[in-house]
């Protein structure tokens, strides 16, 4: 895989980063939170924790929690912090 691919469910935005080198899912996760509005949220699919983007959505009034996923993938919900 080349590029993230992205897709809404149930209302919700996802993008999945899995096989991508890095920095390119760091670089992917980012420009779709800024693309998204307060009150949206985004479901990340990726294939590790990824340490290097909890500060940086910190520092611009985000958050994520780990959700429930399928062994061998780290999946988490990223939102505004209210």
């Amino acid at each position: 895989m080349s590029e993230a691919r992205e897709w809404m469910e149930d209302g919700l935005a996802h993008i999945d980063v899995r096989g991508l080198p890095a920095p390119q899912p760091l670089v992917a996760i980012l420009r779709r939170v800024h693309a998204l509005g307060p009150q949206q949220e985004l479901v990340v699919h990726h294939e590790r924790d990824p340490l290097l983007l909890y500060p940086e959505l910190a520092e611009i009034g985000w958050e994520a929690e780990r959700i429930a996923a399928p062994a061998g993938e780290v999946r988490l919900r990223l939102r505004a912090v209210p």
